[in-house]
């Protein structure tokens, strides 16, 4: 069985920044691509940013140019750094994996980081 477990969350004020780590964990396993999303209470759960295994990005339209996702492949641990916060910002913010294990392939989620950012 995989795990995700988040860290890096916490409380900081616009303008600052936060990077959020997700580590897989498990045996016999190896991950596609992996992706952040964040949702704030109230709102539709959107995608903040994906990378594949490759190293290839996906940004979505309101956080290009301030986060950066990367990974460590030998580490099976994707990265999140987020500059230039903004309360809007302020979700719960977890990490997806796409898994392959054996014969078969399925998404394992972490079980989410707060972030609040303060005006």
């Amino acid at each position: 069985q995989v795990q995700l477990v988040e860290s890096g969350g916490g409380l900081v004020q616009a303008g600052g920044s936060l990077r959020l780590s997700c580590a897989a964990s498990g045996n016999s396993f190896s991950i596609n691509t992996m992706d952040w999303y964040r949702q704030a209470p109230g709102d539709q759960r959107e995608l903040v940013a994906s990378i594949t295994r490759d190293g290839i990005t996906n940004y979505g339209d309101s956080v290009k140019g301030r986060f950066a996702i990367s990974r460590d492949n030998a580490k099976n641990t994707a990265y999140l750094q987020m500059n230039s916060l903004k309360p809007e910002d302020t979700a719960v913010y977890s990490c997806r994996a796409d898994i392959r294990r054996f014969l078969h392939t399925y998404y394992v989620w972490g079980q989410g980081t707060q972030v609040t950012v303060s005006s």
